[in-house]
């Protein structure tokens, strides 16, 4: 047939050429020569063949295997569910994170005991025995004076009690605050602990919720597909229209199946740090409390923050071993106290005794050691002075990014559950219209993707919407509660 088509444009072509030559030869010109004659030569007939006929080609899947029925299950064994409030809870009690902080603070208590040992009394016993080769006698004594017997036997307590040690005393301070320090670090690392257990739970429910969204767009093409494949049986539809509605039931399967592996994941994760050995599953919602006014919440934010409350610990203490440089300059006075025994008894030792002696300590020059301290102290205050203000800066700033992104966060959701909604809706005409045969199968494909993406579009504004929330508590102190 195409060559056919050819050879009659040809012909027609050549018979307009020719029209036109003939034509302008009957115009009389000046010095026209006459035309040779033409021979022409009869057409060839052409033969037309018949057009092939269309033979529907079956499928190459089943539709059993169209609809994605021998995928894995899109649900997981059942798990241990916990409320927020409970997963919270159980995290500060039973993650390993937060026993070392507390561990941290009985080690601090401990050093505190250990510097305050260096400014109490102290008592030792000792004892000895000595063995000579014999007795010892003055030279030249006759008879023979025993200065030192072949045995001897030694015993004695020793005492001593410091009576002024002014940087024994301020070290007993410094520890202390060192407790306070680790009581406000511990406090830090809770928050910090709820914080990723908050996340990991809000995160565990738009999974369910992209679950959920994934496995009706799944079940809206295996619809779509029943229909087209029972048009394309009956001879009323195509394999492309088939075809297409098979592709998007595994695709939407895909997704459904990476979505249900990311659960798992998840499950495992909020396991891990509630202290649990096995997966950890969440409620369908969850209620957070609403975060106070901007004002306020700048305010909080210095007073209630344990990042900020710990920096200024750390600045305290800081401050406090500086201001107490007196003491490496001040001398210390100890007393000793000593009974005895000795036996035998000696020419210089009595059987019995005691002996004690006052001790007085005053460094007058250590080579530069003090002076050094005192600049390595006034370092750490002023690098602990800059800490505590870039973090009083990153609070403020914290509070107001997410107040903003609170209120954007809420427009952006309540534009989101619209959107889903008319996307429903369009996706509920477009499968009315192609079942009247007013639309075809790429519409309604196009439409249950849009309106799959517009449900998940929801999921993700819900979560980006409690997370804001999340962060405005958690940069104005409010969580966790205390």
């Amino acid at each position: 047939m195409p060559q056919a088509s050819r050879l009659v444009a040809a012909l027609v072509g050549g018979a307009l050429v020719a029209g036109a030559t003939v034509a302008g030869a009957q115009a009389p010109t000046p010095n026209a020569q006459p035309l040779p004659k033409v021979q022409t030569q009869p057409l060839p007939k052409v033969q037309t063949q018949p057009l092939p006929k269309v033979q529907t080609q079956p499928s190459s899947m089943t539709p059993a295997q169209a609809m994605q029925a021998n995928s894995l299950p899109a649900e997981l064994a059942p798990a241990e569910v916990l409320a927020f409030d409970a997963a919270v809870s159980r995290a500060l009690r039973a993650n390993p994170s937060a026993a070392v902080a507390l561990d941290e603070i009985a080690r601090a208590r401990a050093v505190v005991e250990e510097v305050r040992s260096a400014s109490m009394p102290t008592l030792s016993f000792n004892a000895s025995y000595t063995r000579l080769e014999g007795d010892r006698t003055l030279a030249g004594s006759n008879p023979p004076v025993v200065v030192l017997p072949g045995d001897q036997v030694g015993a004695n307590l020793f005492l001593a009690a410091p009576l002024v040690a002014p940087r024994s005393w301020v070290q007993i301070e410094h520890a202390k605050d060192n407790v306070a320090v680790a009581r406000l670090s511990a406090a830090d690392v809770q928050r910090q602990l709820a914080l990723a257990t908050a996340r990991t739970y809000l995160q565990l429910m738009a999974q369910h919720r992209s679950i959920e969204v994934s496995r009706r767009a799944r079940d809206n093409a295996r619809a779509h597909y029943q229909f087209a494949h029972q048009r394309f049986a009956g001879g009323y539809g195509t394999r492309v229209d088939e075809v297409r509605a098979a592709q998007e039931v595994a695709a939407d399967e895909a997704l459904l199946q990476a979505s249900v592996s990311n659960l798992a994941r998840l499950r495992e994760a909020l396991g891990v740090l509630v202290g649990a050995d096995h997966p950890v599953d969440v409620t369908e919602d969850v209620s957070l409390p609403g975060a106070p006014p901007l004002d306020q919440s700048l305010k909080d934010a210095l007073e209630l923050r344990t990042d900020v409350l710990l920096l200024q610990g750390r600045l305290h203490a800081a401050e406090h071993v500086r201001k107490d440089d007196w003491a490496d300059y001040m001398p210390s006075l100890t007393l000793t106290l000593q009974p005895f025994l000795q036996y035998p008894a000696t020419s210089t030792l009595p059987e019995k005794g005691f002996q004690g002696q006052l001790l007085l300590s005053w460094p007058i020059y250590d080579g530069g050691l003090r002076y050094g301290l005192a600049k390595e102290r006034a370092a750490l205050v002023r690098e602990a002075k800059s800490n505590l203000e870039g973090s009083v800066r990153q609070a403020r700033s914290d509070v107001r990014a997410s107040d903003e992104e609170v209120r954007r966060s809420g427009a952006a959701l309540a534009s989101a559950r619209d959107a889903a909604q008319l996307a429903a809706e369009g996706l509920s005409l477009t499968n009315l219209a192609y079942r009247a045969g007013a639309s075809t199968n790429i519409e309604v494909i196009d439409a249950e993707r849009v309106a799959r993406d517009a449900d998940t579009a929801v999921a993700q504004a819900e979560d980006a919407w409690r997370q804001a929330t999340l962060d405005m508590l958690l940069a104005s102190g409010r969580f966790p509660a205390r």
